[in-house]
């Protein structure tokens, strides 16, 4: 059991501040930590519990920036554009706490992974950082593939292919002016705690994305690193841009002195969390029969956490580094405590979320609610498609690429919108059960229980189709699941919270509302 929550001197009670950087959207959130209580359990104590409120949110996606000449358009982040809405969460996050009678007493990054920036011999950002989804990775992975195999990269990272992991993305780069004169690489979240604290340092959850850790050690990887500069000469010095590795819960320094007084949050401390959101949302799921999978304790819950992206998978003790694993393309991420993300990438919520812009730019918007009701009248199973094809990748016109999808395949091609959003969420569906009995066979698990955390588990009609499709049951929830995980692993950090992984998930278990879908 986690420690309870203690009042600080008496009268304030903790609070957290979490920044979560999405590929769509970025907020920042108060995690405010109350003392759960008596409850007659086993200790006598109910689990704390954390009330959740925003205070900043701000968009986020690729910019297009073409160069000069106007022959050649990168996709970048517009990293000051977050930060700006950062700071004024920050501030804003100060004063909610204080109308609430708490102090925060830490604050956490967490965002998407694989991009990054480059700084110079000063310590400055040499240039807006580039998209995942910028053209210049095309080609790049094939190209490393021809000279360090697949199989030799599977058995020291243990990642999945994707074409823009960090280390293609650095490939197709480094025969431009920044790579020449990078000092430092700094991961997203990285980069908005370097801005925090003035330290430069890498978080091990989201290195892990990189393709350049070895999954073992939790180390930098030599052997890949060398390879890489033997194989591309100007990679040479890669291992010296690279921070130093820390573990979820690291405390990384306090604020900037300029910062602190702006914020009004004073010399708080910034801790490294699991910085991967991803990572940050599986800390948050509760896996395990008191979170109400219903089940007897045999077997293990797989988790979907579910956004732009979706990541469906197990979490695991050791790392799956089969060739079978490779060849289903699983992928072994590092979470907290030691943990594996054991998962595949789905291509996720994109896929709806990219229909709706672009009924939007073409004016006549759609409104989502409806739509999902109307959906869900829609007759199942006439067309699924496979979502995680490369086709679906890239932003513009998704209706007309996911209609071609469905004739290509041979289905029924939707002619609506409420069939094409159907035809959307039966995809989905159907890919995480293809994922999770996947998973399952590869780890040498049963898998009894599907728990769905994210964006997604607003979308009821979703989390249905996913209990039929895996004939599992499904426990939704919290919705809010990275920023929960940000907070509770600050809180142990900092000594409010303790114990292990089930500790800090009967947390979560207190401060969420689950609901179960069973399958039909």
């Amino acid at each position: 059991m986690s420690a309870p929550a203690v009042p600080d001197g008496g009268s304030r009670l903790p609070a957290f501040v979490a920044v979560d950087l999405g590929a769509t959207s970025g907020r920042v959130m108060l995690g405010v930590l109350h003392d759960g209580g008596a409850a007659g359990g086993p200790a006598g104590e109910r689990a704390p519990r954390v009330e959740l409120v925003e205070t900043g949110r701000f968009p986020n996606g690729p910019v297009a920036v073409p160069r000069a000449g106007g022959d050649v358009v990168d996709l970048r982040w517009d990293v000051l554009g977050l930060w700006r809405g950062i700071v004024a969460g920050l501030r804003e996050a100060g004063r909610e706490a204080e109308r609430r009678g708490a102090r925060v007493r830490a604050v956490g990054v967490d965002s998407w992974a694989v991009d990054y920036g480059l700084l110079d011999a000063d310590g400055a950002l040499l240039g807006a950082p580039r998209s995942y989804r910028d053209p210049r990775i095309l080609g790049a992975a094939e190209r490393v593939y021809e000279r360090i195999s697949p199989a030799e990269h599977y058995a020291v990272n243990g990642l999945q292919h994707l074409p823009f992991t960090t280390e293609f993305q650095l490939v197709a780069g480094s025969d431009e002016a920044a790579w020449a004169s990078a000092r430092g690489l700094l991961l997203i979240p990285d980069l908005v705690t370097c801005w925090l604290t003035g330290r430069q340092v890498a978080e091990v959850t989201n290195a892990s994305t990189t393709g350049l850790l070895d999954v073992r050690s939790r180390t930098w990887s030599s052997e890949l690193l060398g390879r890489l500069g033997s194989e591309y000469p100007a990679l040479t010095g890669l291992k010296d841009v690279l921070p130093d590795l820390v573990e979820p819960g690291t405390v990384v320094g306090p604020l900037l002195p300029a910062l602190a007084e702006e914020s009004g949050l004073g010399d708080v401390p910034v801790v490294a969390v699991a910085s991967h959101d991803t990572a940050s949302a599986v800390a948050a799921i509760p896996l395990g029969a008191r979170a109400g999978s219903g089940q007897a304790g045999e077997g293990v819950a797989a988790y979907v956490s579910s956004g732009t992206w979706s990541l469906v998978g197990l979490e695991l003790g050791a790392p799956v580094l089969t060739e079978a694993s490779r060849e289903a393309n699983f992928t072994n991420e590092l979470g907290i405590d030691g943990t594996v993300r054991y998962l595949r990438n789905v291509m996720g919520l994109w896929v709806l979320d990219e229909c709706l812009r672009e009924w939007e730019r073409a004016g006549d918007p759609v409104d989502l609610a409806e739509l999902l009701a109307a959906a869900a009248d829609e007759p199942g199973g006439r067309c699924v498609v496979d979502v995680d094809d490369d086709a679906f990748l890239a932003p513009g016109d998704m209706p007309r690429r996911f209609r071609a999808a469905a004739e290509t395949a041979g289905q029924e091609v939707p002619g609506t919108r409420p069939a094409l959003a159907r035809a959307v969420l039966d995809s989905l569906a159907a890919a995480y059960a293809r994922v999770v009995s996947r998973a399952g066979e590869l780890a040498g698990v049963e898998v009894t229980a599907v728990h769905v955390a994210g964006g997604g588990v607003r979308n009821e009609l979703l989390c249905r189709l996913t209990a039929e499709a895996t004939g599992l049951p499904v426990v939704a929830g919290p919705v809010e699941a990275a920023a929960l995980g940000n907070v509770l692993v600050q809180a142990r950090a900092v000594g409010v919270l303790d114990g292990g992984l089930d500790a800090l998930r009967e947390v979560v278990v207190a401060s969420t509302e689950l609901t179960t879908y069973a399958p039909r």
